[in-house]
């Protein structure tokens, strides 16, 4: 029985974008998210769905993954779940509610939790400006369990699909072993969920960026011998 055609608006968006793949790009070769929108124009999200197939063992490749892409280029991989088939393509409690998706990333200050961009920001290196979405990540338990919390996260780092798996246990086991101090200044941070720079570091990452002549200086400020 051959497969479904990719062009069948009775299947959703992700559906088709999983047969687009394999009969139109094909295993092992790259496409852009303008060919996603040319592939589904008037579509909505198309390319969301696209990264969606990840959930159920697709892998697509970017330039995270495979150094030889582009940036905005995408690499078929590999087929995963045939999720157009019935009783696939879906799992238990998968979708996410506009409520939690404000909550989320209310609570997580409107930020990725990956690389700390916001939304509009714009990428360096590019005119690319970043949006937040939400994502699922494993979280490592103290009693050797695991589980999946929702986490605020850009566009880009959803898309690298990096599976980030956060180690609670590690943090905590570490947290243990820090003074007074330290565990007061990681208490602070954690209620303002930023860090503070002292100055000396702020002002070690502006020598950082002096030139050697100038640094010499600072140097003989310091009566230090040159370098």
């Amino acid at each position: 029985m051959g497969l479904p055609s990719w062009t069948d608006q009775k299947l959703g968006t992700m559906k088709r974008a999983a047969l687009w793949l394999v009969a139109v790009v094909g295993e092992g070769n790259v496409f852009t998210k303008e060919d996603v929108k040319a592939a589904f124009p008037g579509v909505s999200q198309a390319d969301r769905r696209v990264r969606d197939l990840r959930d159920f063992g697709w892998r697509i490749d970017t330039h995270r993954e495979d150094v030889t892409l582009g940036q905005h280029e995408q690499r078929f991989v590999a087929q995963g779940e045939p999720v157009w088939e019935p009783g696939k393509g879906t799992k238990p409690g998968s979708s996410i509610t506009d409520t939690q998706r404000r909550e989320v990333l209310a609570r997580d200050g409107h930020h990725c939790r990956s690389c700390g961009i916001t939304p509009g920001e714009t990428f360096a290196g590019t005119y690319e400006s970043a949006q937040l979405d939400i994502a699922r990540r494993p979280v490592l338990l103290p009693d050797g369990s695991s589980t999946v919390e929702l986490v605020a996260e850009c566009n880009r780092c959803r898309v690298g699909g990096r599976g980030l798996t956060a180690d609670l246990e590690s943090v905590l086991n570490r947290l243990g072993r820090l003074g007074a101090l330290e565990r007061k200044t990681i208490s602070d941070w954690l209620a303002a969920d930023t860090r503070e720079f002292a100055e000396v570091e702020r002002l070690w990452a502006d020598i950082r960026t002096l030139p050697a002549d100038a640094r010499d200086r600072v140097r003989e400020v310091l009566a230090l011998p040159s370098a």
